[in-house]
C-alpha cells in the first residue's frame, strides 16, 4: 500500500529550530509522517497505517542537512541497503554512526536535533507511539517507560530484521496486512522494551496455551467468510486475554502467530478453489479479499513458488 505524504500544513504554526529535547511542548510536536516528509523533501515508497498502532513507511532519500523537529511518535528506523555515514547533533553533542544493514536508529518522542548525512539513504522507518509501549508494558506486568533511548547507527539486528521484514510483507490483503502490521509493532515494542529503555525490561516465558473454547472461538473469527474483526483487539478480547498474552498463546496451541495462521488458511482456501472450480483467477482473489489479482499473485507465489495458474495447470 502507497500512500503519498502532503507538504505540512503545519509549518507556519511551529516555533523555530531549538535544540530542547522531549520537553517541547505537545502542541509544537508535528506527526512523524509529517515531518519526515519535510526533512527529506519527498514521498515514501511505501506506506502503511494503523491509526492504534502506528506506521511502517519506506523511504529513499539523498543528503540531509537540517533539523528534525519534534514529533509526536518514537521513530525506529534500520537501513536496507548501502552504507552512509550519519552525524546528528544536539546542542554541543555529537552522535556518529554508520547507516547500514543490521543497525538501528531510534528518535525518540519530542526530541530535536541536526542531522548531517551526505548522501543517498534507503531507510524503513516505524513510526510507534508512546502509547503502544505503555500498554505492552502494562500486560507484561513490566515498567512503564518514560523514553526511549536515542541511538544513531547502533547494532540492534533483531529489530533491524523485523522491520524489513515489515517493509516486504504487505500482500495487498487488508485483513492479512493489518494483522501483520499488528502483530509486528508488538513484537517491535517488546524489543524496544528489552533493549532500548533508560531501565530494560525483562520479559517472563510465557507457558501454557489456548483454553480449548478460546482456540474454537479464535480459529473460528478466522475462518469466517464474513466481514468479522480479525484484529488482534477483537481476538485477544474473545480470549479474554491482553494482546500481548493471546499471541504467545495462540502460537503455543498452534504452533503458529495468528497472521501465519490465517495466511496459510487463505493459502489452502485458494488451492481448494484452484483445483476443485473453474473460476477466474480475479474471482478467487476477490473471495480471499485481496485488492487485485496482481497482488493475489504475488503474495501465492511467494508461498508456493508458482503463479495461481501454473499450479492450477499442474494439479489438475
Amino acid at each position: 500500500m502507497s500512500k503519498t505524504i502532503p507538504q505540512d500544513p503545519l509549518k507556519a504554526l511551529l516555533v523555530a529550530p531549538s535544540t530542547s529535547d522531549s520537553d517541547s511542548p505537545i502542541a509544537e510536536r508535528r506527526p512523524a509522517d509529517v515531518e519526515m516528509a519535510r526533512i527529506l523533501k519527498t514521498a515514501p515508497i511505501q506506506m502503511a497505517s494503523d491509526p492504534s498502532n502506528g506506521s511502517i513507511a519506506h523511504w529513499k532519500h539523498g543528503a540531509l542537512h537540517d533539523v528534525v523537529e519534534p514529533m509526536t511518535d518514537h521513530v525506529i528506523m534500520t537501513y536496507p541497503t548501502g552504507v552512509q555515514r550519519l552525524e546528528r547533533r544536539t546542542g554541543r553533542s555529537v552522535a556518529i554512526g554508520t547507516a547500514r544493514s543490521g543497525v538501528v536508529t531510534i528518535i525518540p518522542v519530542g526530541s530535536t536535533a541536526r542531522w548531517d548525512i551526505p548522501g543517498l539513504v534507503d531507510v524503513i522507518q516505524l513510526y510507534l507511539p508512546h502509547a503502544t509501549l505503555e500498554r505492552i508494558a502494562r500486560e507484561a506486568d513490566a515498567p512503564v517507560p518514560t523514553d526511549l533511548l536515542e541511538r544513531t547507527g547502533h547494532p540492534d539486528p533483531v529489530i533491524s530484521a523485523l522491520l524489513m521484514t515489515a517493509a516486504d510483507a504487505l500482500e495487498g490483503n487488508t485483513p492479512l496486512d493489518a494483522l501483520f502490521r499488528q502483530q509486528l509493532t508488538d513484537l517491535l515494542a517488546t524489543r524496544i522494551l528489552a533493549e532500548h529503555t533508560g531501565v530494560p525490561t525483562t520479559f517472563e516465558p510465557i507457558t501454557g496455551g489456548l483454553s480449548p473454547h478460546a482456540l474454537r472461538r479464535a480459529i473460528e473469527r478466522l475462518r469466517s467468510d464474513s466481514d468479522a474483526d480479525v484484529s488482534l483487539a477483537a481476538l485477544a478480547s474473545d480470549a479474554g486475554l491482553s494482546r500481548f498474552h493471546f499471541c504467545r498463546a495462540f502460537k503455543e496451541s498452534t504452533g503458529l502467530s495468528p497472521h501465519a495462521w490465517l495466511r496459510q488458511q487463505r493459502l489452502e482456501k485458494a488451492m481448494n478453489m484452484l483445483r476443485d472450480t473453474d473460476a477466474p483467477i480475479a474471482t478467487v482473489a476477490t473471495q480471499l479479499g485481496y485488492a487485485s489479482q496482481t497482488a493475489f499473485t504475488a503474495a501465492f507465489r511467494k508461498l508456493t513458488g508458482e503463479t495461481p495458474s501454473d499450479w492450477r495447470r499442474r494439479t489438475r
